[in-house]
């Protein structure tokens, strides 16, 4: 698609997310079903149905499922609030975008002092969203249904430096997670300002969907070039048009 729209295509895969397995997951999963929890909080909907699906093959999925319909539930996106109805579950709060931002905005007048916060993320923490629960007084405990890795890190670097030197003209994001590890390799290299600079002002960053621009927008990236169909195609598409404008 990209050299249909005249452009050259160059591979630089940053990470991969892996399913972790319930045997991973068991420590997470009996302890809010032995202590309970106040509020529940689900942010994807493949990682809601992956939980429930390991609890289920480790013989706890009656006292999760409990623990969790005795408990006040918010989400992130649709297709978690989909997941949760599949299990007879109604969220009390959703976001209004389908990001994190937008779910702490739905939570900013709820008081979590000395609450008890179950907190279902995906591949990898989201300090943002961790780090304001905790300031509203949340004993947050977390349970990672995938995990995500970084296949080669020689090619992290290599697209750090292709950023900064203007080697690369556009990043084409599919995933929040690329762009934290893209991020936390410039944070060891003292880099990080200057990536977003070369961000902002040199090589556009594409985003597949709003959650993936609201954390580029967290690292200090102000230019994105997203869809309104987050799709890849559309994305692509996207970026031919900014470059016919700009």
């Amino acid at each position: 698609m990209v050299e249909k729209k005249g452009g050259i295509p160059l591979e630089r895969p940053l990470q991969e997310t892996i399913k972790c397995t319930p045997e991973e997951m068991k420590a997470a999963i009996e302890s809010v079903t032995q202590k309970g929890t106040d509020w529940s909080i689900f942010t994807t909907g493949i990682g809601t149905n992956t939980l429930f699906e390991a609890a289920e093959s480790l013989g706890l999925l009656d006292e999760l499922t409990q623990v969790i319909g005795a408990s006040r539930i918010a989400s992130r996106g649709y297709k978690t609030v989909q997941a949760l109805k599949k299990y007879g579950f109604t969220s009390e709060i959703v976001d209004g975008d389908g990001t994190n931002a937008g779910l702490l905005h739905a939570l900013q007048d709820v008081s979590f002092s000395d609450h008890n916060v179950f907190l279902q993320l995906h591949g990898e923490p989201v300090p943002a969203l961790e780090n304001t629960l905790a300031e509203k007084g949340a004993d947050v405990s977390r349970v990672l249904p995938y995990k995500t890795t970084v296949p080669n890190p020689a090619i992290v670097t290599q697209l750090v430096d292709e950023v900064i030197t203007g080697e690369i003209e556009a990043v084409l994001f599919t995933a929040t997670p690329q762009v934290r590890v893209l991020f936390q390799e410039a944070e060891k290299r003292h880099l990080s300002t200057d990536l977003a600079k070369a961000f902002n002002e040199i090589a556009v960053a594409g985003s597949v969907g709003k959650v993936t621009t609201g954390t580029l927008n967290e690292y200090g990236i102000t230019r994105v070039v997203a869809p309104e169909r987050e799709r890849m195609g559309a994305l692509i598409v996207a970026i031919d048009e900014y470059y016919k404008t700009n």
